[in-house]
């Protein structure tokens, strides 16, 4: 629990949301009455929150001539370099544990879709880098952000959050976000005002990613993985990327590190895509590997950050599991673990964009 004193204010979890009270004594055997109110509170707020998600379609939140959203075209040139590339991809296949992953509960970022009735606070700056200062204009962007009372960032060092409000076309983004004594707090972030006519790539040097790329616009969701179908770029992760000055569009910043200059090195922001004459339903895969196959046949990858394997994002399930939902990947994985999904995956049949593919 975070920021508890006793016998004024507790943080309480009832079911779909978490709720805080200053219920004093009663908080430890509440009467009838204030029960009922309270989880009719939370209930109510549950409910809203789920007619709001349920109602929006997040697959298209950026302007529609977005590169997230623009299917690749079959004759689309490929990097000259690219059988080199791809090498090197499967050398990090083989090098850091021998698989592909999709991160969901760790190392991901819940997605909260709110309505207009959400109280807005505001997310302070803190130094978790300690770099001696604070940076004004991203206050200013966090001013007033509607974060509802059940959210909670990711369960890992990175505690990335993601909240969607339709109504004001505005999307907020927080890495190393935090509660303390009852305020939000984040390390780093954004906040997007009419995203809807957005490319979906964050002012530099904003949003969680190393590259800019918002996180909502390269995860995988769970409402794709249900109806079978994912309709934009996926987001991947490598382990060894390109120095950080060596950038490919859509990314406008990187986190790369190749001091000796080690050649054939992946850039963030490179985007790649599977060969799209391969049979994919002919493959012994996953049915959510083949869902992920056709649409990097399709749509692709883009390189977006680094990480300690090669992995993609599926989106953390909390936006389901903290309003009394079950956690959808256990129906979904259908009891394969997340690390063997991928299994089989024809990552030898990739192919490589050229460097600022898309860029208008």
């Amino acid at each position: 629990m975070h920021g508890v004193r006793w016998c004024r204010e507790r943080h309480l979890v009832f079911g779909a949301s978490i709720v805080v009270a200053h219920l004093g004594i009663w908080a430890l055997a509440p009467p009838a009455g204030i029960a009922g109110a309270r989880d009719s509170f939370a209930a109510a707020s549950a409910a809203r929150a789920a007619a709001v998600a349920a109602n929006h379609d997040l697959a298209r939140i950026f302007a529609p001539r977005s590169f997230w959203y623009t299917p690749l075209p079959r004759e689309a040139p490929l990097n000259p370099d690219s059988e080199n590339l791809v090498r090197e991809f499967l050398r990090q296949l083989r090098s850091y544990y021998g698989h592909a992953t999709i991160n969901t509960g760790r190392y991901s970022a819940p997605i909260f879709v709110v309505g207009r009735d959400v109280h807005p606070s505001a997310v302070a700056p803190w130094d978790c880098q300690k770099r001696g200062h604070l940076d004004a204009a991203l206050a200013s962007q966090w001013r007033a952000v509607p974060i509802p009372s059940y959210a909670t960032p990711s369960a890992d060092s990175d505690a990335e959050m993601t909240i969607y409000q339709p109504a004001t076309d505005t999307l907020w983004e927080f890495w190393k976000a935090r509660r303390i004594d009852g305020g939000w707090q984040a390390c780093w972030g954004g906040a997007m005002p009419a995203a809807s006519k957005n490319d979906g790539i964050w002012p530099r040097p904003y949003g969680a990613t190393a590259t800019g790329l918002p996180l909502i616009g390269g995860l995988i969701r769970v409402d794709e993985l249900r109806r079978g179908q994912i309709d934009h770029v996926m987001g991947i992760s490598l382990v060894d990327v390109d120095n950080w000055n060596v950038v490919s569009w859509p990314a406008n910043r990187s986190d790369g590190w190749n001091p000796s200059r080690l050649p054939h090195r992946i850039p963030e922001g490179l985007r790649f895509r599977l060969d799209p004459a391969l049979d994919v339903d002919a493959l012994p895969l996953h049915p959510v590997a083949r869902i992920i196959a056709k649409a990097a046949q399709t749509y692709g990858f883009v390189v977006w950050d680094k990480a300690g394997a090669i992995a993609l994002r599926a989106e953390d399930p909390k936006r389901f599991t903290v309003l009394g939902q079950p956690d959808p990947y256990r129906a979904i994985w259908n009891g394969t673990p997340s690390y063997a999904i991928l299994a089989g995956f024809p990552w030898e049949r990739l192919q490589f964009l050229p460097p600022d593919y898309g860029r208008r």
